[in-house]
């Protein structure tokens, strides 16, 4: 006779999941709808600032805030040097008003638009064609790269230190280059030449070139005319001033990264830049890169990978007169110049999309150590790029990325079906043994050792290991990690339509529950978790997938098995829509590999049977809280 659960057991756990889901619903009305409304106020007050300040600040007279960051130091290799002048006497101007505030020379590419700043000879204005801010094809393309002066300064330079003491006029932030030529548009085909003359017998020039895609190649050369050698220091650097928004997945690294022979892939976050000695450098004999890395953009930049160079990340802390802000650079050995002659450095700069092919073309092309690391492709990767390849493969084939991501999910079951069924196999066995362990856990209910021992000598009897089940499943969980993170980095998921109302594969399915999946025409608050149908879906199909299991014969751990599903549902629900659709149908194939299993085993399915014994142990729970005290 099977053990029968106290009804109180039954009513307390089921209250405790319920009051899981509560705080869950709580911690989204406290929490995450008033960051939400946070977020739209403060979206919104920049908007309103911006429109206020349509009018450029210089206009009146009044000095431009700039935030520019220190260049790297000569004396102490990678270390950074001493913060560039900060003046804080205006408010920052909109970002169209610090364009305006500089002569530019154009970028035009079929992957980027943009500026080059004469003033300074930076690169700090460049969107994305191909990539806009929402699924509709008219909204703002992304912005990678805005100017000192703007909201959110984010740019790249190269140039010169002089050696300590030294009273060599150089080209800075105030320079003013002219264009040497007449080109009036960096493309790829025309590259851009700047020149800046210091009066004293050096002549700079800065030459600039990029492809199609992603990566500049900028050319800084000296010539000296004096009659005396001349010694520089070359150096690049990548500033950003303020934390970008950040998805906050642990499953992928965003802020500072680098990766060179020696250390390996470097990685800072944000927050360990900005705490007590989060700045971090490195030497490198030769070979790396190093930049800022986001969820599916990045700017990187290349020294020569033959030459020894001095890298640094830093971060430095908010205080009350400027926000946050973040740099990663590096600087080489000395360079003499002698008299009368002209010597050059290159540097390249990847800024854009990180769209595999684009990297691996450039890592393998052109000899760049590890380029492929600015994708976080996690501890598997050994697992993660194939899959990744796969995925694209298909998607290339089908021409919808959710019907590849199917496909693949299918591959990954049939690849498995062996240990799969070997786990089956070994539930089926125990399935059969139900009714005898069952006794022997009445006859011993009394006796916990005597209990175990006689199990024990039943599965070596029958021949039956309960960890069988398990071990299958170990084996496979690395590969569908693997394959939950290629889903999450991959950028060709972003705005990524499937079929129906999922127009955006990177984005929560839109629907939820709440309105009768869009039926009621009403705006749910933002605390309400939004539990849409590919959510709902995935819910019930794992809850389906559990019903084709033995009862367990602990009844509290039965209960666990059954609302679990609902605990799935809700904690899911905000997840990439493309996730979720992977999950269900993942939940679907197992739920067909487990019926046949079973059914080719000759073991009873016993799918209807819990299905109904599980709705009815639902029902009366809720028919018992709705009766009355001593009804």
């Amino acid at each position: 006779m099977q053990s029968q659960q106290d009804p109180g057991d039954q009513k307390n756990l089921l209250l405790a999941i319920l009051l899981s889901v509560g705080v869950l619903m709580a911690w989204n009305y406290f929490y995450a709808g008033p960051k939400a409304l946070q977020e739209k106020e403060r979206r919104d007050r920049i908007v309103k600032e911006q429109q206020a300040k349509k009018k450029p600040q210089n206009a009146t007279g009044a000095a431009t805030q700039h935030h520019d960051g220190p260049v790297p130091s000569v004396s102490s290799g990678g270390a950074p040097g001493v913060d560039a002048p900060n003046p804080i006497t205006a408010p920052e101007t909109s970002r169209a008003s610090a364009l305006g505030a500089a002569k530019r020379v154009g970028i035009r590419t079929p992957s980027v638009t943009g500026s080059i700043n004469l003033t300074s000879g930076r690169i700090d204005d460049l969107k994305l064609v191909r990539y806009h801010e929402t699924i509709d094809p008219t909204s703002p393309n992304i912005v990678l790269f805005s100017p000192a002066g703007a909201p959110q300064p984010y740019f790249a330079e190269s140039g010169w230190i002089a050696a300590p003491d030294s009273k060599i006029k150089l080209p800075g932030r105030d320079a003013g280059w002219t264009v040497d030529g007449g080109t009036t548009s960096l493309t790829p085909t025309t590259p851009v030449k700047l020149k800046w003359d210091n009066g004293a017998g050096l002549i700079f020039t800065r030459t600039i070139a990029v492809d199609e895609a992603y990566l500049f190649t900028i050319t800084d050369a000296v010539q000296n005319t004096t009659s005396t050698k001349v010694t520089l220091f070359p150096y690049a650097r990548i500033y950003r001033y303020g934390t970008p928004k950040l998805e906050g997945f642990w499953v992928q690294h965003e802020g500072m990264i680098g990766f060179n022979p020696e250390k390996k892939l470097v990685e800072l976050d944000y927050g360990e830049a900005t705490g007590d000695g989060g700045s971090l450098s490195y030497e490198a004999k030769s070979g790396g890169w190093l930049g800022f890395t986001d969820k599916y953009w990045a700017a990187a930049l290349i020294p020569n990978q033959s030459v020894k160079y001095y890298a640094n990340m830093l971060g430095r802390k908010k205080t009350d007169r400027r926000k946050e802000y973040y740099q990663a650079d590096f600087r080489r050995d000395e360079l003499v110049i002698p008299p009368n002659e002209t010597k050059s450095v290159a540097t390249q700069l990847f800024a854009g999309a990180k769209k595999v092919s684009i990297i691996n073309e450039y890592e393998e092309q052109g000899k760049v150590l590890e380029l492929s690391y600015l994708i976080d492709w996690g501890w598997f990767h050994f697992i993660t790029r194939p899959l990744y390849q796969l995925i694209h493969w298909f998607y290339g084939l089908l021409g919808n990325f959710g019907l590849a991501i199917l496909s693949v999910t299918v591959l990954v079951k049939a690849a498995f079906f062996y240990f799969a069924n070997k786990s089956y196999e070994s539930m089926a066995k125990m399935k059969k043994l139900q009714p005898e362990m069952e006794k022997m856990r009445e006859r011993y209910k009394d006796d916990k050792m005597a209990q175990q021992k006689e199990l024990m000598e039943l599965y070596k009897k029958e021949k039956v290991n309960p960890l069988a089940g398990c071990l299958p499943v170990l084996i496979q969980i690395p590969v569908f990690f693997a394959l939950y993170k290629v889903l999450f980095i991959s950028i060709d998921m972003r705005h990524a339509p499937f079929f129906g109302w999922i127009q955006d594969l990177s984005a929560p399915d839109p629907t939820s529950i709440f309105n009768l999946f869009g039926l009621v025409p009403v705006v749910l608050p933002e605390w309400l978790p939004h539990v849409g149908v590919w959510p709902l879906l995935m819910g019930i199909t794992m809850w389906l997938q559990m019903q084709l299991n033995p009862k367990q014969p602990d009844p509290i751990q039965q209960q666990v098995f059954n609302w679990m599903p609902v605990m799935f549902t809700f904690l899911l629900a905000r997840f990439p829509s493309g996730l979720v659709i992977y999950w269900a149908w993942n939940n679907i194939l197992s739920l067909g590999q487990q019926y046949f299993i079973m059914k080719r085993q000759g073991v009873d399915v016993p799918l209807v049977a819990n299905v109904k014994s599980n709705l009815g142990a639902i029902g009366r729970f809720f028919t018992d809280l709705t009766k009355k005290p001593n009804s």
